[in-house]
């Protein structure tokens, strides 16, 4: 794990908590509100599997990592993570992202960064769709939540009660920079019109079960952005990740390594179809 200090313009000064792993393909993996450690053991299977170099960086104010006040919104992130990949001299990246880190890579998208050829959009959030809202994060307990993130929240949900008073401390620092970096709604009303103006090949990934933002919540994401496709996954929820690694592992590698052109990966024939 390193610190790369950057220069964001309009931001200033920037520390970038980063990990690698692997060798081959770039592929940059940004978590979403739960922290790093939700994309942590996915990137190490991704990494072996595809092969590749994933990057996962710790947005700042995440797991305790400084957060300088003027990085404050999802744009930011962006604008912080086109960055890094400038300043690591990376070329022909694949952006991974889920929930919020799909959100980030959606606006880096319509950053038009070089180094990158392809965004995948794993149950991300940020748009607004009518009578599709994003479920209200911040009013849900840890059980409304996992059952709302979970096709099987018995086996994948966490009760917060039963672990160490670091990682719930470190749960409500990351509850917190959520709040500041995407707002309580986790949504702008301007980014589905702006997506639009994405150039690049895109790729919307989404759990079937997903009930934090639901299947025509993803596909309107997919519409959005010109190109795009969509594939759906099976007995998966918001976090592809941790329930079905091996399902998005085979979506990622794919896109990644066939220049982003093919259609909508299907594993299974039937439940594939989008």
């Amino acid at each position: 794990m390193n610190t790369h200090r950057l220069t964001v313009p309009t931001i200033g000064p920037v520390e970038v908590t980063l990990s690698e792993r692997g060798e081959g393909r770039p592929i940059l993996v940004l978590h979403g509100g739960g922290g790093p450690l939700t994309v942590t053991p996915w990137a190490d299977r991704l990494a072996a599997a595809a092969p590749a170099r994933v990057l996962t960086p710790i947005h700042p104010g995440f797991q305790g990592t400084p957060r300088p006040a003027a990085l404050d919104s999802i744009a930011g992130l962006a604008a912080t993570y086109v960055a890094l990949l400038d300043a690591l001299g990376l070329t022909g990246v694949t952006v991974v992202g889920n929930s919020i880190g799909g959100w980030i890579a959606a606006e880096m998208a319509l950053l038009h960064p070089a180094g990158v050829g392809g965004y995948v959009l794993v149950d991300a959030v940020g748009i607004e769709v009518p009578g599709h809202p994003v479920a209200d994060f911040f009013a849900l307990t840890p059980a409304e939540l996992a059952a709302l993130s979970y096709h099987d929240p018995v086996t994948y949900g966490v009760d917060p009660a039963r672990l160490p008073a670091e990682a719930r401390a470190a749960m409500a620092g990351n509850r917190a920079a959520i709040e500041v970096y995407a707002g309580r709604a986790m949504t702008d009303p301007t980014l589905a019109a702006r997506l639009s103006g994405v150039t690049a090949p895109a790729l919307v990934v989404w759990g079937e079960a997903d009930r934090i933002g639901d299947t025509d919540f993803g596909r309107a994401y997919a519409a959005a952005i010109p190109g795009a496709r969509f594939t759906l996954l099976p007995e998966t929820g918001h976090l592809p990740q941790i329930e079905t690694p091996e399902a998005l592992t085979a979506v990622v590698a794919e896109f990644a390594g066939e220049g982003h052109a093919a259609s909508a990966t299907r594993l299974r024939p039937a439940p594939f179809a989008s």
